[in-house]
């Protein structure tokens, strides 16, 4: 029989547009698999829309808050709908970007100085001495990241936005200069690494989404030491906090007077983009895998107990 897919996507999160252009772009590729397939613009009643629709099986295509840190996947299982990506506790942890870099360090992972603070704090003066970076501690896409640089008088007071919807801690770190490295895990094997590049002030919302806001280089131009380096700890972050199915961490490759520096872990990726101009489709792509074998692998490899 043919197996009945629901595809959740949107959501009420700040990546609402991200998760939907994910969502078609697996949705199409899963009916082309010969899947029957239905689309769920996720609210707050989703519980009830599964119970209706009875599935067997959620594609999880959301991102943000409520779809990729654990909340979802924990009605899933009570549900007892088995679901893509990673379970409960690896999304709750990975979500948070302090509580997964306590992890990251804990299992020599390198990453970069930082705490957490208030957002009036953060606002109010400068927490560490400039350039560093302000993001929330669970939001994703860049949204509600700056870069502060040096010689900067104050902080960004964006922050303080009557209609600022990323919470109320933020995280401070670090900034350190140099390029930005990716990589995807795909069924336990770490896949290529990629360099992205962009004009932008640095890789935000907009250069991951936009077309032509970023450059893809794959297999990146680094060193076989940094290449292989990346590969090894894009593997170790997705086993230490325990994640399934596909996952991508991000990196900071540091530059001094144009030689390779030391490569940093910034944050790992549970429920990565599936849009067109996303990262781990053409990763998956570089190691044989088109998009509709990536998406039925990421169905087919869908449980409960994650």
């Amino acid at each position: 029989m043919t197996k009945h897919v629901a595809v959740l996507m949107g959501g009420w999160a700040s990546e609402r547009e991200v998760s939907l252009s994910s969502g078609k772009a697996c949705a199409d590729a899963l009916e082309r698999c010969g899947y029957q397939v239905s689309r769920v613009d996720v609210d707050r009643d989703l519980g009830h829309v599964l119970e209706e629709l009875k599935p067997d099986v959620a594609f999880n295509a959301l991102h943000g808050r409520f779809g990729e840190d654990g909340t979802v996947q924990g009605l899933l299982e009570i549900m007892g709908i088995p679901y893509t990506h990673s379970g409960v506790s690896a999304s709750s942890i990975a979500m948070n970007k302090h509580l997964s870099k306590v992890f990251f360090k804990a299992n020599g992972i390198p990453v970069t100085d930082h705490f957490v603070a208030l957002r009036d704090e953060v606002a109010r003066k400068h927490q560490m001495e400039p350039p560093y970076v302000i993001k929330p501690v669970a939001d994703g896409s860049s949204v509600g990241v700056f870069i502060v640089k040096q010689g900067t008088e104050h902080p960004p007071q964006e922050i303080l936005r009557t209609d600022w919807k990323s919470g109320e801690e933020l995280m401070v770190e670090r900034y350190i200069a140099g390029r930005e490295l990716t990589c995807a895990v795909m069924g336990g094997v770490a896949l290529a690494v990629t360099e992205v590049i962009t004009d932008l002030n640095f890789y935000n919302y907009e250069a991951k989404y936009a077309q032509g806001g970023s450059k893809h280089i794959f297999p990146a131009d680094v060193s076989s030491n940094i290449y292989q380096t990346a590969q090894k700890l894009a593997l170790k972050a997705h086993e230490s906090l325990g994640c399934k199915g596909v996952t991508r961490t991000d990196f900071r490759l540091s530059m001094h007077g144009g030689e390779e520096g030391d490569l940093i872990c910034l944050e790992i990726n549970t429920q990565p983009g599936m849009t067109p101009t996303s990262l781990v489709p053409e990763m998956a792509a570089h190691a044989g895998h088109d998009f509709e074998d990536l998406v039925r692998w990421i169905l087919e490899d869908a449980s409960c107990e994650r």
